[in-house]
């Protein structure tokens, strides 16, 4: 390796590729449903991080308000971010449900609890500083009033 490349310990490396990958990726309730606390919030995290060690991915920061959670994953090139987040919401889902039947059950209907839907954002033209600190600066928690903007975006 050379003198002249500092390593960053962002960048992952395998047999033959260095990689730098993230992606902030948004979930949302079914019907945007206000069912998160802050122990779910707590738990969904664990879930998530859980998750994405399986995939080989790394859970970098995790935030959310009652009706969505934000991500910061870093994930690998092999990994298709569509199967990730299949995964992920699949995965949280069943245990969310189960684990907190009532709060769910109660405010969640036909079974669900993420939408269909998801945002995904490629994290490549920001620093990664910029993203980590927009994540943190979102509310902390469940929070009256729902969503922070217009879109997913900010």
């Amino acid at each position: 390796m050379s003198p002249r490349w500092e390593q960053s310990p962002d960048v992952r490396r395998g047999a033959h590729v260095a990689y730098n990958l993230h992606a902030h990726l948004v979930f949302v309730t079914k019907y945007r449903r206000e069912v998160f606390t802050p122990e779910m919030l707590t738990r969904c995290e664990e879930i998530m991080r859980d998750v994405c060690t399986d995939f080989d991915a790394e859970l970098k920061r995790f935030n959310g308000e009652r009706d969505h959670v934000h991500l910061l994953v870093h994930y690998p090139p092999k990994i298709a971010l569509s199967r990730l987040v299949n995964s992920l919401k699949g995965v949280s889902s069943r245990y969310l449900r189960r684990e907190f039947t009532y709060q769910v059950n109660r405010n969640i209907m036909h079974g669900r609890f993420w939408s269909g839907s998801y945002f995904a954002g490629s994290c490549g033209g920001a620093p990664l500083a910029v993203v980590k600190r927009y994540i943190q600066q979102q509310r902390p928690g469940p929070v009256p009033g729902g969503w922070w903007g217009d879109s997913p975006t900010g």
